[in-house]
């Protein structure tokens, strides 16, 4: 497998299947790890990170040989990537904007479905993220659990008897653990309930993030949930804890959707008509503006508004748009206004019936 590959399919996440997966995108379950015999990342000099990578690419390497990891599982030295294939990383979701952009020796392990990722070298030695479609944390849960254990016969972790796992951000201590939704929440927007909802969020300790998580900014609705402090708290406190709200927020948003359906269904279905209409029609357009009209659209297919559209469809199209995946796509470096038309062109194709979508009507 090679990023290329990557480039032309999508992943398991993005498959819009799995329980609630009308509202919820992905469910991800990340954890924090460092190697016991290195300082955290902050304070490692270029040769102890050099050493790291070197360790843990061996390690890879003996779980690959001996069956225990998939054969065709990609290695990718980030520091040798392109910043065009470094921001593809982050577009997919399957490294942080940290990891991309840090200095020094860093990698990531991924997954042929792009179920997992492992990325060494970025706040902390190690970040196992695994990512599925729908609310599914459990099933992630136990996948991350059992490439944890994995590992962890291949290494020695830095850990604490009473603190637990210990990381270089002291909220990660304790578990190491992220549980994280990704939400789309469109009609709470609009109905502009969603600051509320926040706020209540806020109040029981968890994080709201964009679409890339930490540190982004919300784009098209889509929301990222997840808890903040770890120490104290055992995975399944924490997996619960995000577990038991996201039934509520997706009750919230149904209940939003229906109240528009209900009391503005004239408004909406034109809302949900411009934004298919823009979409199919545009001669360029923006990533923030794609991103906006096709939630429009992905929540139109979801109320029945639009027809002979998929949810994959559009999930795909959510990520192939952005700017790193354009241009992989398109094989040629692109400036802002270029990869704005070949968004245009790449956007017709797809929802026009020429392209790997289907021809849709509403």
């Amino acid at each position: 497998m090679t990023l290329d590959d990557l480039a032309s399919s999508c992943g398991e996440w993005l498959r819009g299947s799995g329980p609630e997966s009308d509202i919820v995108i992905s469910s991800r379950i990340r954890l924090a790890r460092n190697l016991a015999d290195f300082p955290f990342i902050s304070r490692a000099t270029p040769a102890d990170r050099a050493e790291i990578e070197k360790i843990l690419h061996g390690r890879v390497e003996a779980m690959r040989d001996s069956g225990k990891a998939p054969k065709d599982l990609l290695y990718l030295r980030v520091s040798d990537l392109p910043a065009v294939d470094r921001q593809f990383l982050v577009e997919r979701q399957l490294i942080s904007r940290e990891l991309a952009e840090n200095d020094g020796a860093r990698a990531v392990v991924v997954d042929p479905g792009e179920r997992f990722s492992v990325m060494i070298n970025e706040e902390d030695h190690l970040r196992i993220q695994v990512m599925h479609s729908g609310l599914a944390l459990q099933a992630a849960w136990e996948q991350a659990n059992r490439l944890d254990d994995l590992i962890e016969e291949q290494v020695t972790y830095a850990f604490h008897e009473r603190l637990g796992y210990l990381t270089a951000c002291p909220t990660n201590t304790g578990t190491g653990l992220r549980v994280s939704v990704m939400l789309h929440l469109p009609a709470l927007a609009i109905t502009r309930q969603i600051e509320k909802v926040f706020k209540s969020l806020h109040k029981i300790n968890l994080a709201v993030r964009g679409l890339y998580g930490e540190g982004s900014q919300a784009t098209g609705d889509f929301y990222q949930i997840s808890n903040q402090v770890t120490l104290g708290q055992t995975e399944e406190d924490l997996a619960k804890k995000v577990a038991d709200v996201v039934p509520v927020l997706i009750d919230y948003e149904r209940q939003a959707r229906d109240f528009l359906i209900r009391e503005s269904h004239e408004t909406l279905h034109d809302r949900v008509s411009r934004a298919f209409g823009i979409l199919r029609t545009a001669q360029t357009i923006s990533s923030e503006e794609t991103m906006a009209l096709l939630s429009s659209v992905r929540m139109g297919i979801n109320l029945g508004l639009i027809g002979d559209l998929a949810i994959p469809t559009v999930n795909k199209l959510l990520i192939h748009t952005q700017p790193a995946h354009l241009q992989k796509l398109s094989g040629v470096e692109l400036d802002q206004s270029d990869r704005n038309i070949e968004r245009a062109s790449y956007l017709r194709r797809h929802l026009n019936g020429d392209g790997n979508g289907k021809a849709a009507r509403n």
